[in-house]
């Protein structure tokens, strides 16, 4: 096991790593199933078998524990970037790459919904711990797409004036937003299938200006 301190400093045994770990899993299982609003250190203890006391001597509060679940998402996010990286975006290669960053982004966010779900609000009400690590699972998708749209502008295939930078943002925003969001689309009766397809559409001609190949 990679070595944990307590927050008083100590080095953490076997036991206590395992303890910790499952404070973690408890907690996970307890934010997909309820608000997170609604999470106490009393509940996370309990479903773990241990004490509120054994709880603080890993986490000062519920907030840091959640931060340490956001990590590993923020770990697993690093992989996003393959589904933008070094892609075709000319013809029919473009509405392929755009439908591969589409689903690959959407069934991120579905695998680790409740806890990208807090890491929204929080950021949303200003706390930059959690803004950070927004930043971090979105940002080597950015980076890709950018890169992308700039390399389409130096062989010619995309204007010069495009901002890049400001393109894949918007485009990155709206894939994550709408992923965060399933259930104003299914109010408005859309299905999951069509908004991939839309969204699909929506990259592909946000990347290439011009309309997908089908």
């Amino acid at each position: 096991m990679t070595q944990v301190r307590t927050v008083d400093g100590r080095i953490a045994g076997r036991r206590g790593q395992e303890t910790r770990a499952r404070l973690l899993e408890c907690l996970a299982e307890l934010l997909a199933a309820r608000s997170y609003r609604d999470v106490t250190v009393i509940d996370v203890a309990r479903d773990a078998g241990t004490s509120p006391a054994t709880f603080y001597q890993y986490f000062p509060d519920i907030e840091a524990a959640i931060l340490e679940l956001a990590a590993d998402v923020v770990k697993e996010a690093a992989e996003l970037k393959e589904l933008a990286a070094e892609r075709s975006w000319a013809g029919r290669a473009g509405t392929v790459s755009a439908g591969e960053l589409v689903n690959g982004l959407m069934d991120f966010w579905q695998e680790h919904d409740s806890i990208l779900r807090v890491v929204d609000l929080a950021a949303a009400e200003g706390d930059k711990r959690f803004t950070r690590h927004r930043m971090r699972v979105l940002d080597a998708v950015h980076k890709a797409l950018s890169s992308g749209i700039t390399e389409l502008q130096r062989t010619g295939k995309v204007e010069s004036d495009v901002p890049a930078a400001a393109t894949a943002g918007a485009l990155v925003t709206m894939l994550a937003a709408s992923a965060a969001h399933p259930k104003s689309f299914e109010s408005w009766s859309v299905k999951d299938k069509d908004l991939r397809n839309a969204l699909i559409r929506l990259v592909t001609w946000g990347v290439t200006g011009k309309k997908p190949t089908a």
